[in-house]
């Protein structure tokens, strides 16, 4: 395997553990107005992810710097291109940040009411974006043969990558609620989680499966290779067992099959370009694939000696973090 390879897998699973953590944080906000009916039920919400939402989103600024410092033209080309997108993204997640660290600095109910809308927006809409965006990976976007995005905005919303958002945003909400099952220590909580679950759940798997479908016709799924369709048939066996063990109350069993069908989702994403990286759709045009749009060999060679030594260490702070905030959320301690 060469270095341009294993970069690509690299940054295919740092965005693995972006969608698996944040995207749990997505779906806890996208609940909030749903779940939490009073000022108490909605702290003990936002607790729930209180201690992991800011350490979760650093997945996304690594697997951005990986793709910077790796694949520099694919950066480029991406960030230039999906220009407005990515700063609604931007724009969301900071109103998120801020509301959760701002609502309860003041006792006023307005106050409090406005910042809880703000951080239910600032969750739903990277959902729906991100949903958008890796749906136009897989269909290609126009890129002309200097490498530069020739489209716009609304290049980038069509049926396809609309419905993609429609379904990454299920699907992090659904993995968000299986998140609060485990985290949230109240009763009024748990019982709306109930009545909603197993509802959220089917809608998830018809809108998926839609999405699935259209992919099959739309994009490179079936045909590059048996790796993105392998995938893909995993993360629709994880789907249908997660929503099938969440009935049962098999909450935990669930939130794993749940993260695993995440994961199964990216590499069927990524899976289904390689070895591009973003295929172009015109007919002039040139795809980025894993080396015309890489770094040096050395520059690959200094990167791949950094991250085994700083992964592991990241992995088991994260891990330690998670085992100390372990325990379910109640009325009794709560800091947002």
């Amino acid at each position: 395997m060469d270095l341009n390879t294993l970069w690509f897998i690299l940054i295919t699973v740092l965005f693995s553990g972006f969608f698996v953590l944040e995207g749990f944080d997505y779906g806890v906000g996208t609940l909030l107005p749903f779940v939490a009916k009073n000022d108490t039920e909605r702290r003990v919400v936002l607790n729930t992810i209180g201690p992991h939402w800011d350490a979760n989103e650093v997945w996304l600024l690594t697997a951005g710097g990986a793709i910077f410092a790796a694949f520099p033209n694919w950066y480029a080309t991406l960030f230039s291109g999906f220009y407005l997108a990515l700063f609604a993204i931007l724009f969301a997640l900071i109103i998120r940040g801020v509301a959760i660290d701002f609502r309860s600095k003041n006792d006023s109910a307005t106050w409090r009411k406005t910042w809880d809308i703000l951080f239910c927006v600032g969750s739903l809409l990277p959902s729906v974006l991100f949903g958008v965006a890796v749906s136009n990976f897989m269909t290609g976007v126009p890129i002309d043969a200097n490498m530069e995005y020739a489209g716009n905005f609304f290049t980038l919303l069509t049926p396809f990558t609309l419905l993609g958002g429609v379904t990454v945003l299920l699907v992090l909400t659904f993995h968000g609620m299986l998140f609060l099952k485990l985290k949230n220590g109240v009763q009024a909580i748990e019982d709306r989680i109930k009545a909603m679950g197993t509802k959220l759940g089917l809608v998830m798997l018809v809108v998926t499966v839609a999405w699935v479908v259209f992919a099959a016709f739309k994009t490179r799924l079936l045909t590059n290779g048996p790796i993105a369709i392998i995938a893909v048939a995993l993360a629709a066996v994880l789907l249908i067992l997660a929503v099938l063990l969440q009935a049962k109350g098999l909450d935990g069993k669930a939130f794993i099959c749940s993260s695993l069908a995440i994961v199964m989702v990216v590499v069927t994403v990524f899976f289904s370009m390689f070895p591009s990286v973003m295929i172009s759709t015109l007919p002039g045009g040139v795809s980025l694939d894993i080396w015309n749009a890489s770094s040096s060999p050395k520059t690959l060679k200094i990167m791949t000696i950094v991250a085994l030594t700083a992964v592991p260490v990241v992995l088991a702070y994260l891990v330690w973090s998670y085992w100390v905030f372990r325990k379910r959320v109640t009325e009794k301690e709560l800091h947002y």
